[in-house]
């Protein structure tokens, strides 16, 4: 019995090794998003009915001085903020018979009387507050910890890889990686490691001079700092201690800002690149998770320290805020699509229009959520 209860409560058991950091990194990360959707639709005078943390039945909550419900519920996964005028969780459009039932104080503060401005920025917000917080936590640990980095130089080039071919040499020195000029030997691995089989070009300084090479990554399995497989592209170079003298880069805090903004943006861009090539088939389906691989990462970053486990929050809120923006119903983005389009128009879209919208995009986003469980589960 004892060893029963050691398992599941010490630190290395499913309760304190996994749950709990699992739960403290999903909670972060959907209460920041609704956080985003409650403060700027609070700013532009639309009422809130519910703010809550997890769905399903309530487990605790309590009302605020303006009528809001703060709840946390059962199902940890995920979160919503219902305005006033909502018919459900993901805010659908009310119909007319839902509308006449409200009453006049009501209609002044609904989410659908709002014009189409409002609107807008109270969805955009929910990812916008995500891309916000890996900013902040990127921020801090660029001033507490300052950046490692590596001069962009060509120690090894392994026998028959791409970077061989090439006609790539020790002692090369990275100049730019398709056009984008580079200033340590992260920036060439983040250019590269997302683009398996694509053709780049490399230009490279050479005894002075400028040589140009072209080489086509290739996928190769390595382990992520968590102790994670995963398939990186690759070229075939190596850089070590003589080569890359390794140096310390410290910011002011506003230098850490700036660079954590940039940061943030590089994230941003390679992930949007990731699912472009993911949907056209390039990309390893296993790279693709759900909350059971999210759990284990948990746990995975909890024993490395807590620095590692806000470094996953920072990553998952870019994620979640990007995938949030996809423009598919009932997700943030599809609600924008349908603002767009109105502002064009001058008039809402038809109520049989966002009806079939919402449910082919339901059956997009059970689709990839029944996907991402088949990975966890049985897949990879």
């Amino acid at each position: 019995m004892n060893g029963i209860l050691q398992s599941v409560f010490s630190t290395e058991g499913f309760l304190l090794g996994t749950l709990v950091p699992f739960l403290f990194v999903l909670t972060v990360v959907v209460f920041v998003h609704e956080m985003g959707h409650y403060l700027v639709g609070r700013w532009c005078g639309i009422g809130v009915k519910v703010f809550s943390i997890g769905f399903g039945p309530e487990l605790f909550g309590f009302n605020d001085s303006h009528g809001t419900r703060w709840k946390l519920c059962a199902i940890p996964l995920g979160g919503y903020v219902k305005f006033v005028g909502d018919m459900n969780a993901t805010s659908s459009q009310p119909n007319s018979e839902e509308i006449e039932k409200l009453t006049d104080a009501e209609r002044k503060v609904a989410f659908h009387t709002q014009p189409v401005w409002k609107r807008a920025a109270t969805v955009v917000a929910g990812p916008l507050f995500n891309f916000l917080l890996t900013i902040a936590v990127f921020a801090v640990l660029f001033s507490a910890y300052g950046r490692p980095v590596m001069e962009p130089m060509v120690a090894e080039v392994t026998a028959g890889s791409p970077a061989a071919r090439a006609g790539i040499l020790p002692g090369d020195r990275f100049v730019s990686v398709d056009g984008s000029k580079v200033q340590t030997f992260s920036d060439v691995q983040r250019l590269v490691s997302g683009r398996g089989g694509d053709t780049i070009t490399f230009v490279m300084l050479r005894d002075g001079k400028e040589v140009t090479v072209t080489a086509a990554p290739e996928l190769m399995e390595q382990q992520d700092g968590l102790g994670n497989k995963v398939k990186v592209a690759v070229i075939g170079v190596v850089n070590n201690q003589e080569f890359g003298q390794p140096r310390l880069i410290t910011y002011s805090p506003v230098g850490a800002v700036g660079a954590a903004v940039e940061e943030t943006g590089y994230i941003i861009q390679r992930t949007g690149h990731f699912l472009r090539r993911f949907v056209v088939g390039r990309e390893d389906k296993c790279q693709l998770g759900g909350p059971i691989k999210i759990a284990k990462m948990s746990g995975q970053a909890a024993k490395l320290g807590f620095e590692w486990l806000v470094q996953l929050v920072a990553l998952l809120s870019v994620g979640i805020g990007i995938l949030n923006l996809l423009p598919i119903p009932p997700l943030d983005g599809g609600h924008l699509l349908f603002y767009g389009v109105e502002a064009v128009i001058r008039r809402p879209v038809s109520e049989r229009m966002m009806e079939m919208g919402y449910r082919a995009g339901l059956l997009l986003v059970l689709g990839f959520m029944g996907f991402v469980f088949w990975n966890d589960l049985f897949g990879c």
